[in-house]
């Protein structure tokens, strides 16, 4: 039962991906990759809210456990694109981009986790 969760959260999770990046990158400028970024910071308050109302918080199957935190946010955030965008942006020269998209992604992701775990310790 663990892998369909698991599988059924991550195709979810790589469908929302891919519509939440492309619906924003479409509506700003080109050069910076900001629907990788937005996908990666708000994964990252999901993942916060999420193993924080499921361990913490909430009593639910462990199931769930599978589904959400394992499988659709692993499946919604895009470490490897992450790395690859900000490999393309350093080998082209663009050094501030790539800084900006390397410091604003670590900054802006830790600080939805934390927000992600606090509001889910609040509610």
């Amino acid at each position: 039962m663990r892998y369909v969760m698991i599988g059924l959260g991550g195709t979810l999770g790589a469908i929302a991906r891919y519509q939440v990046a492309t619906m924003i990158q479409a509506r700003v400028a080109a050069g910076f990759p900001w629907g990788t970024f937005w996908v990666n910071v708000s994964g990252c308050l999901i993942m916060g809210l999420a193993t924080t109302l499921l361990t913490e918080r909430l009593v639910v199957n462990p199931q769930w456990r599978f589904f959400l935190p394992i499988g659709f946010v692993g499946a919604y955030t895009t470490f490897s694109t992450f790395e690859l965008e900000l490999f393309r942006a350093n080998t082209e020269g663009a050094w501030l981009i790539g800084g900006a998209y390397l410091v604003g992604s670590v900054v802006a992701g830790y600080a939805a986790l934390w927000l992600g775990v606090t509001l889910a310790r609040v509610v």
